[in-house]
């Protein structure tokens, strides 16, 4: 598997793990104000890394460029940033909106170098069909 995939699945996990915890916390205390940031935690950081990382397993010439693991590091800071302020501001801090406003534009920007990856062309194929090594 290749490492990116691997860390998007590793990473998945503990976000999963991070947002089940979430999801605990509101439950035993009763208050479920925070519900936005456990739906976020679950999408973001579990399903959507997951989903990077069996594209990445899929396409693993796409996977060994450069820009497959500027693509997980950006993306994964960018939802480290914006996660936890948004559990924050939810609690009742508004004044941390802009650390939200500014993690929520990293995932954006990790989520178009993405569409980047997807839609670019696969490396070129040798006369064999066999993929040629990747850069």
């Amino acid at each position: 598997m290749p490492k990116v995939s691997e860390l998007f699945f590793k990473t998945a996990i503990v976000f999963l793990i991070l947002g089940i915890a979430a999801g605990l916390q509101m439950a035993i205390s009763g208050d479920h104000s925070a519900f936005p940031a456990h739906a976020h935690i679950n999408l973001l950081g579990w399903v959507t890394s997951a989903i990077f990382g069996g594209y990445y397993a899929l396409n693993p010439q796409k996977a060994a460029r450069r820009i497959a693991m500027i693509h997980y590091w950006l993306y994964t800071a960018g939802v480290v940033i914006m996660l936890p302020a948004l559990y924050v501001m939810l609690q009742g801090n508004p004044a941390i909106e802009p650390v939200v406003a500014g993690g929520s534009l990293i995932v954006a920007a990790a989520v178009l170098i993405f569409a980047f990856v997807v839609f670019s062309p696969e490396t070129a194929r040798s006369v064999s069909g066999v993929p040629s090594p990747s850069r």
